[in-house]
């Protein structure tokens, strides 16, 4: 009878342990992000990089101060014929409306990253709604277009975020590429970084007036041309619907 009752033990605790290795795998499919569990609390998680066969990136630049490279990476990107995501800050639309339109003229995707670029983190859910709603508005007023992505400022975000953007209908973006070309790193150091972390569906974050953007970005698409990658906005390389995102953000087509 004892050696029954250890048994059992052994297999309650078995089938508990099973059960908490089950839930940190499991990804709920969401609309604009998906639920991951971690123990008995979870975690809501943006998109960082796309789960595809297919030798697809996305190109994005975050726009906060300045404006003196966009045109020519504007250019640039025509140049190459491929499409990119700008997201732009609120302010930073209404110090450069003209470039906004520039933007949306050449066919680019434009998305929101905040209206005053604070830690949205530290905010409570109606400013965070205010932030993504004001930014928004200033965008569509410009374009005339619906705004579909966000990327959060300093890539911070919680579940609040994450639920205020999925009232909104928009999807919550990171990067799984960082160039870091806002610290000043040449050209070929930016691209460096691309060619040592870039795969199928990844989501590159560069940055709209960094000291070498347009030098960078031209030896980007070399590579990435010479190596066969279609290069995309965030929003052509993103599942719109019935979709999951793991534990890492890779989001995954069901």
């Amino acid at each position: 009878m004892p050696f029954c009752v250890i048994k059992s033990r052994t297999i309650k605790i078995f089938l508990a342990m099973l059960a908490v290795v089950i839930l940190l795998c499991i990804s709920f499919e969401g609309g604009a992000a998906a639920q991951v569990w971690f123990g008995t609390s979870s975690r809501l998680v943006p998109v960082y990089r796309v789960d595809t066969q297919e030798k697809q990136v996305a190109i994005s630049f975050d726009a906060a101060w300045g404006a003196d490279k966009t045109q020519e990476i504007i250019d640039i990107l025509n140049e190459y014929n491929v499409t990119a995501t700008f997201f732009l800050v609120g302010f930073w639309v209404d110090d450069y409306p003209e470039m906004v339109k520039a933007i949306d003229e050449a066919g680019l995707e434009i998305g929101t990253h905040s209206n005053t670029h604070p830690d949205m983190v530290k905010l409570d859910k109606a400013t965070i709604l205010s932030e993504l709603e004001t930014s928004i508005s200033k965008i569509t007023a410009i374009t005339g277009k619906e705004v579909k992505v966000f990327r959060p400022p300093y890539g911070s975000y919680n579940n609040t975020l994450i639920n205020a953007c999925e009232e909104l209908g928009l999807q919550a973006v990171q990067w799984d590429v960082d160039t870091l070309d806002w610290k000043g790193l040449s050209a070929s150091q930016v691209t460096d970084r691309v060619m040592k972390n870039v795969q199928n569906g990844s989501i590159i974050l560069m940055h709209n007036n960094a000291d070498n953007v347009c030098d960078a970005l031209r030896l980007t698409l070399d590579w990435l041309t010479m190596k066969g990658y279609k290069v995309t906005s965030v929003g052509e390389l993103i599942y719109s619907e019935d979709f999951t995102i793991d534990a890492n953000g890779v989001q995954h087509k069901n």
